[in-house]
């Protein structure tokens, strides 16, 4: 097994635990995702921006009232990548077992 399938955007915690809570939801408010996974704001929109970057996640804001919302969902593209790297993963694995 090579580990040059993993896919490199997934290597941080934050961002495994990002899109494993938006692949359970349809979409994730902002305040959701920062208390789920206990971030800093500056910790949480880094890792964003680095899954936005990539085409992993939209980012919806819209206002509730007067007050800002935003909402994050997976794209199908980062479904399929992360499903793929959580396959590299499990091939990864797989692959030390004692046959």
């Amino acid at each position: 097994m090579n580990i040059d399938a993993l896919n490199k955007a997934f290597e941080s915690r934050v961002r495994l635990g990002i899109m494993a809570l938006l692949l359970v939801e349809d979409s994730v408010e902002y305040n959701t995702l920062k208390d789920a996974l206990d971030l800093t704001d500056g910790n949480l929109a880094s890792h964003i921006k680095a899954l936005e970057k990539e085409a992993y996640i939209t980012v919806q804001k819209t206002f509730l009232g007067k007050k800002p919302n935003t909402r994050y969902a997976v794209t199908p593209l980062g479904r399929e990548a992360f499903n793929q790297h959580l396959k590299a993963l499990e091939n990864l694995l797989q692959s030390f077992k004692p046959t």
